[in-house]
């Protein structure tokens, strides 16, 4: 019987002047950086300073006006549910007891490669977790993970190439941040604030329109909650014949019956996220946790939508380990009412081409991610028989 052929790392897709190049390598992290430890910062020490903290979360738990740890560094979250988190920070920051900081030592890895690289197998990363109850990612474990790596000017190649996908998708990032805040600015300024009885912008045609009108939520539109449903009749996936089923915090899955058709305006009613306000087009099941908004005559429903969601609802919720809305409370909550519908449904315009253009840029935001993650599993090897 002949032997088994060694498997050797082979990546999909090579860059054409290396495709003649000599076959990857492959070593633990141990053989490459230096895995160390931050050190723990009580609660008080994290104010308002200039370092990021870095810590075991995907974001930075604070800032502090002290750093450890220099820029361009690997950062790996060593405990908590985000332990295996792989980051790269370009500036200087203070390591937390929950991170580790990798120390690249070998002279022929890049860094921003094996950023790149680790970044990819994230997952098998995580998959080292250890622990029931606060989940954590031993040292040993970690410094035994294997790398795969070409020639320096190949991993330089690779880097740069993903890297300028990361610049990219930065800047979408950016650029969807921007418009939210010019979102929220709109609607500051289209609906009128505490104290306020008029807005202080509005359309040019509307100008000499008399003051709003001030009524109740309970005067313009009515507020019934849906209907119940069981737990195990929610599916996760949708199916032909299934049904969307949203409760307090959005969508919940999908079910065989449908309590309303149409377009209607939900309102959380129970739990953490409660008043939460979302539209929803078609045939879909409330249920319980939910209160559906039908507005009245002279009420335009996408204006109403926006105006429910400008009032944060959640302030008037009640209770602590499980917060909730009550119908009577929000029956009585102040609202401020354009007099002409046409008004109502201009600004409702307004705010609804907004969210087309936010919700495109989150979709084209989500097509540079899948390309990237595409690119990246093809770029890096898969083991391969040779």
């Amino acid at each position: 019987m002949m032997a088994k052929t060694p498997l050797q790392p082979v990546p999909q897709l090579r860059f054409p002047n290396f495709r003649k190049s000599e076959e990857w390598e492959t070593k633990p992290i141990s053989k490459l950086a230096h895995i160390v430890k931050g050190v723990q910062l009580n609660r008080a020490a994290i104010i308002e300073g200039e370092f990021p903290v870095w810590n075991g979360g995907v974001t930075p738990s604070g800032f502090h006006n002290e750093w450890n740890t220099e820029g361009e560094t690997i950062t790996i979250s060593e405990g908590g549910n985000s332990c295996g988190f792989v980051n790269h920070s370009n500036q200087r920051f203070w390591l937390g007891g929950h991170c580790y900081a990798l120390k690249i030592f070998a002279s022929e890895f890049d860094g921003d490669f094996l950023f790149q690289s680790l970044k990819s197998n994230e997952t098998e990363i995580m998959r080292l977790r250890v622990g029931s109850g606060l989940p954590n990612i031993q040292r040993q474990d970690l410094e035994r993970f294997p790398v795969d790596f070409p020639c320096p000017a190949e991993q330089r190649k690779i880097s740069g190439c993903l890297g300028s996908l990361d610049d990219l998708i930065a800047a979408e990032d950016r650029k969807l941040e921007s418009l939210r805040r010019h979102k929220q600015g709109l609607m500051q300024q289209l609906f009128p604030q505490a104290s306020e009885t008029l807005p202080r912008q509005r359309f040019r045609e509307f100008l000499n329109v008399s003051k709003l009108d001030e009524k109740t939520i309970g005067d313009v539109c009515n507020l019934k909650a849906g209907d119940f449903v069981p737990a195990s009749e929610i599916v996760d996936h949708a199916e032909e014949g299934l049904f969307p089923c949203y409760g307090g915090n959005g969508l919940r899955g999908y079910v065989k019956s449908f309590t309303h058709e149409g377009r209607y305006i939900l309102v959380g009613r129970q739990g953490a996220l409660c008043g939460n306000v979302n539209l929803f087009s078609g045939k879909f099941h409330a249920t319980e946790h939910a209160l559906v908004a039908t507005p009245k005559s002279e009420i335009d429903s996408g204006w109403l939508f926006y105006a429910l969601d400008v009032l944060n609802l959640n302030r008037f919720s009640i209770g602590q380990a499980q917060p909730g809305l009550s119908v009577g409370v929000l029956r009585d909550v102040r609202i401020l009412v354009p007099i002409e519908e046409d008004e109502q449904r201009k600004i409702a315009d307004c705010l609804s081409s907004l969210d087309a253009r936010l919700a495109a840029q989150i979709q084209k935001i989500i097509a540079l991610k899948t390309h990237k993650q595409g690119l990246q599993q093809q770029l890096f090897p898969s083991l391969e028989t040779v």
